[in-house]
Formats: C-alpha cells, sequence, structure tokens
C-alpha cells in the first residue's frame, strides 16, 4: 500500500515539473529576445555570399 503512495506522488510531480520545464521551453523560444535572433536565422539561407564567387566543383574529392 505504501509503495502505491509513493508511485502516486512520483507521478504527480513528475507532471508538474514536466509542465514547468514545457512553460519555460516555451517562455524561452517564444520571447521578444529570441524572435530577433530566430528571424535573423531564418533569413540566412537566402543570404548571399560576401565573395561572389561560385563553390560549385571546388570541393575536393575524398577518398
Amino acid at each position: 500500500m505504501a509503495i502505491e503512495n509513493i508511485f502516486t506522488d512520483a507521478s504527480s510531480a513528475m507532471t508538474v515539473i514536466s509542465l514547468i520545464t514545457f512553460i519555460g521551453i516555451l517562455w524561452w523560444a517564444f520571447g521578444v529576445k529570441r524572435s530577433r535572433d530566430f528571424d535573423a536565422a531564418a533569413h540566412l539561407p537566402f543570404a548571399d555570399d560576401d565573395d561572389g564567387v561560385a563553390t560549385q566543383g571546388t570541393e575536393k574529392h575524398h577518398g
């Protein structure tokens, strides 16, 4: 009987800890400060190369 109470209490504690962790991740990801960082990172694939030289064919073959 006592072991069942321990498992029930541990399950409840883990649920609360998981909820707090999830809310913390949401707060971190959708904060105003992070929004600017994520917007800048989202535009990185569309940024032009600074040197203007095509990089195709410059990789050396391995093996």
